[in-house]
């Protein structure tokens, strides 16, 4: 039993008549009456009664139709979810993103406008340092992230696109001495103690950090770790030390705490998006072509990873 089989039983019980079924269905009527044969032989019940002048549905028949209509209309429904979910329409796209790219501009209004335009698709956001997300990316446990310039090499079956840069700004306490400064370089900061990433915190702006500092002639005397923005900033506030963060973190309002943008030419980082190569989905590309505008600075894995 096909559905076409479905089709053309339904076509012949709405109509009761062989002729016009035959013109609804483009079909010849003796080719016609041959499939509902056919088909009654297969499903092992007379679905018609019929004579010369007229046609009427059994009783199994009538219990028939109401199931073909229902099968009808979920392959019907099962198409158009297919179509739907090629145009990216429908499913669940899996995205990773670092502590700060939700304090951006730029993923919240991306993610608003996909939202709104893409009610059917279940976004899962996940939370992930850029390393672990350019792994999850490579074991398709996600499939775009939200990340900043990784630290080493990146897989070569991620393409990388730059969104945003972003300035790097000093945190410091509330009456430091650096705040006086009408303009504060990273060679300023040489003499005080820094709260930094720690090493394995898979972060590349401690990475970033460490080489301006080597830069400007020194290497920072760090007095505390910790493995969050946001812990950093507590331990800035407590008087622990100094540290330099994406300016996104600027929004953290803690009491004791100053942000001051670093006149360095090179003290930016940038926002930047990753998915697999190649990966030509409908949710990956509805989302990416989204947060692009069809633009950016695109850069492929296999080279260095940036900063």
């Amino acid at each position: 039993m096909e559905l076409r089989h479905l089709r053309y039983f339904v076509a012949v019980a709405e109509e009761l008549h062989f002729t016009r079924a035959a013109e609804r269905l483009h079909m010849g009527q003796p080719p016609l009456s041959q499939q509902i044969r056919l088909l009654e032989e297969e499903v092992g019940a007379r679905l018609l009664e019929r004579t010369r002048r007229w046609v009427r549905l059994t009783e199994a028949g009538r219990l028939f139709l109401a199931d073909a209509r229902r099968i009808l209309a979920l392959a019907d429904q099962a198409s158009a979810t297919a179509r739907r979910a090629e145009r990216g329409e429908v499913g669940e796209l899996r995205i990773g993103f670092t502590a700060s790219t939700p304090l951006t501009d730029v993923f919240n209004r991306v993610v608003n406008a996909y939202r709104k335009q893409y009610p059917q698709v279940t976004l899962t956001m996940i939370d992930l340092t850029t390393m672990r997300q350019l792994q999850a990316i490579t074991d398709r446990d996600i499939d775009l992230g939200f990340l900043r310039p990784p630290a080493g090499e990146t897989p070569p079956d991620i393409r990388i696109i730059s969104l945003r840069q972003e300035p790097l700004v000093l945190v410091a306490p509330v009456g430091h001495p650096l705040l006086t400064q009408r303009e504060i370089r990273v060679r300023d900061l040489a003499s005080h103690p820094f709260v930094t990433f720690l090493p394995d915190a898979g972060t590349g702006i401690q990475r970033q950090v460490l080489q301006l500092c080597r830069e400007a002639g020194f290497v920072p005397e760090v007095a505390l770790q910790a493995g969050e923005g946001s812990t950093i900033i507590g331990l800035v506030a407590a008087g622990c030390g100094i540290s330099i963060l994406p300016e996104s973190f600027s929004v953290i309002r803690v009491k004791g705490v100053r942000y001051r943008r670093l006149v360095d030419a090179g003290a930016v980082t940038e926002l930047m998006l990753a998915c697999r190569e190649g990966d030509e989905g409908g949710l990956v590309r509805g989302f990416y072509e989204m947060a692009t505008g069809g633009g950016g600075d695109e850069k492929v894995g296999g080279g260095s990873g940036g900063l």
